[in-house]
C-alpha cells in the first residue's frame, strides 16, 4: 500500500506544479526557521510515508531494544571492569557519579537505522543517546508540508497521520525536572537551551524556545561560556537556570572549557538539572552497539531481546588484537577487518556528525589497513555493513519536475529511555546519511491509509 501512495503523489507532480510546489516550500521554510545552518531542511518535493503497520514494526523492535540498551547501562554502571569497554575518560568517570538515581538519564536520545522496504531488515547501526537533534524541527516540517497544496490534493485520497514529538519532548524534561527535584514542583522551571553560538542547529533551538515557552517554561538560549555559577544558582546574566536542555556536547564543553566549567560546578553541588545527564555518555559512545553484539555480554539479556539483537545489531566489535565470533566460528578480528573491507565500516567511539568515519568499499586497500592501524591507536569500533532503504523522490530544478534515487534512513525519537515516538528521516545521495556531513535532506513522515 505504500509504494501505492507514492505513486498516487508522484503522478500529482508536473512541471508547472513542481514549480509552484517549490516556490511555496521555500518561502514556508524560511519564514518558518527550518534552516540548518544557511541550507535549507528540505530539498524534495515528498515526505516519507508508513502504513500503520510499518510504524508499529519500527515501534516495537525499537523498544524491546531499547530494553536490552538499559541493561547494559545498569551492568557497566554496577560494574567498573565492564565498564572499560566504554573507555570513560576519568572527567566522564566523576560525572557519570554525580547523576542522581531516581532520575532517568535520557530525556530524549534516538537510535539511527535502516528499515529497508526492498530487502525486509531493520537494522540500528547508533544509540545517540546525548544530544539528539532534529526534535524541534519535526513537527513544524509536517506542519508545513500539510500545508502544501499538493497536500491537500494527495489527502482528497489518502489519510495523513503526522507523528508529533514536541509535547513529548516538553512533558519529558519536565517529569525530568520533578525526578530530579525529587516531588512535583510548584513552579515551571526555567531552561536553558546549551549550545555554541555558531551551531548549524541554531533555528531549531529558537523552536524549541517557542515551544517551552508556550507551555509556561521561561526559556533562553545561552552559550555555555556565558553561563555563571554563583549564591548557589546557575545563571545566564540575571536569567536563573533551573534546567539545562543540554544540547552541547559533554566532550566538547570539557575541552573547551575545562574542568571547572560553570555547568560542572552547579552538578557538583546539585544545584541545577541537566538533560541528558551525563551518563547518557555511556550509551552515546559508538562502542555500545559493541557491547549489545558481542557474544561475551549476552548472558545479560532474555531471550526476546538476544533475538532482537541478532535481527537489529549488525555486527559490531571494538577494534582489538582478539578472538572473536563470526557466524558461530572463532575468528582472528584484525585479520576479518583487513581481508572483508568490502563488507566494513570503521568508526571512532566518540565522534558525532559522520566524523572520521571509513566505509570499507569506498576506499582502497592501502587505506583501510591505515585506517586499522589508527584504530589501534584509539577507541574505533568496527561495524558489518548495512542493508540501506532507498526510495525516489520528487523535486524541480532547471525548469523541471525530476526524481532521484536516494538513500533513506529512520531514527525513531525516544522518550525517557524507553518509549518510541515520531520519527527523523533523512536522505542523501551518499552512502553516510548525515545532515552534518554536508549531504542531503531532512523529511517529515507521516501515515498514511487510503481513504
Amino acid at each position: 500500500m505504500k509504494q501505492e501512495a507514492v505513486d498516487y503523489y508522484h503522478g500529482l507532480l508536473n512541471d508547472q506544479i513542481a514549480a509552484d510546489t517549490q516556490g511555496t516550500l521555500d518561502d514556508l521554510l524560511s519564514s518558518r526557521k527550518l534552516y540548518f545552518g544557511d541550507r535549507a531542511l528540505c530539498t524534495v518535493l515528498r515526505p516519507n510515508f508508513y502504513t500503520p503497520d510499518q510504524f508499529q514494526y519500527l515501534k516495537q523492535e525499537t523498544e524491546t531494544l531499547l530494553s536490552a540498551f538499559a541493561k547494559a547501562h545498569a551492568a557497566v554502571l554496577k560494574d567498573k571492569e565492564m565498564r572499560k569497554q566504554f573507555f570513560l575518560r576519568p572527567w566522564e568517570e566523576e560525572m557519570i557519579q554525580l547523576h542522581p538515581p531516581e532520575q532517568t538519564p535520557w530525556s530524549t536520545s534516538r537510535l539511527d537505522s535502516f528499515f529497508s522496504q526492498d530487502h525486509g531488515t531493520l537494522q540500528f547501526v547508533e544509540y545517540n543517546a546525548e544530544t539528539p537533534a532534529g526534535i524541534g524541527y519535526e513537527d513544524v516540517l509536517a506542519e508545513t508540508f500539510l500545508d502544501l497544496p499538493l497536500m491537500k490534493r494527495f489527502q482528497e485520497k489518502y489519510t495523513v497521520r503526522p507523528l508529533s514529538v514536541r509535547n513529548h519532548l516538553i512533558h519529558a524534561l519536565l517529569e525530568t525536572y520533578s525526578q530530579w527535584l525529587g516531588k512535583k514542583p510548584d513552579h515551571k522551571p526555567q531552561i536553558a537551551i546549551a549550545d555554541w553560538d555558531d551551531v548549524p542547529t541554531k533555528n531549531e533551538h529558537k523552536l524549541c524556545k517557542e515551544w517551552f515557552e508556550t507551555h509556561g517554561c521561561p526559556t533562553v538560549l545561552v552559550n555555555p561560556a556565558n553561563l555563571e555559577y554563583r549564591d548557589g544558582k546557575l545563571w545566564s546574566s540575571d536569567f536563573r537556570v533551573d534546567l539545562i536542555y543540554k544540547r552541547v556536547l559533554a566532550l566538547e564543553l570539557y575541552e573547551q572549557l575545562g574542568p571547572d566549567n560553570a555547568i560542572f560546578r552547579a552538578l557538583r553541588d546539585r544545584a541545577v538539572c541537566i538533560s541528558n545527564s551525563f551518563q547518557a555518555l555511556i550509551l552515546y559512545k559508538k562502542c555500545s552497539l559493541a557491547f549489545l553484539s558481542d557474544e561475551a555480554n549476552q548472558r545479560l539479556f532474555t531471550p526476546q531481546e538476544q533475538k532482537a539483537i541478532a535481527e537489529h545489531i549488525p555486527w559490531t566489535r571494538i577494534v582489538a588484537d582478539r578472538k572473536t565470533y563470526y557466524d558461530d566460528s572463532t575468528i582472528d578480528l584484525l585479520q576479518r577487518v583487513s581481508d572483508h573491507r568490502q563488507s566494513l565500516v570503521l568508526k571512532p567511539n566518540d565522534a558525532y556528525g559522520g566524523k572520521g568515519v571509513v566505509l570499507g568499499w569506498e576506499v582502497s586497500q592501502s587505506e583501510w589497513d591505515a585506517a586499522i592501524q589508527t584504530a589501534l591507536t584509539e577507541p574505533y569500533v568496527v561495524q558489518e555493513k548495512v542493508n540501506i532503504a532507498s526510495e525516489y523522490f520528487p523535486y524541480y530544478a532547471d525548469g523541471h519536475l525530476r526524481r532521484n534515487r536516494l538513500y533513506v534512513d529512520a531514527d525513531p525519537f525516544v522518550f525517557m529511555g524507553s518509549l518510541t515516538h515520531g520519527v527523523l528521516t533523512r536522505l542523501s545521495s551518499a552512502a553516510l546519511l548525515n545532515v552534518t556531513a554536508g549531504h542531503g535532506s531532512t523529511v517529515p513522515t507521516f501515515i498514511v491509509e487510503k481513504k
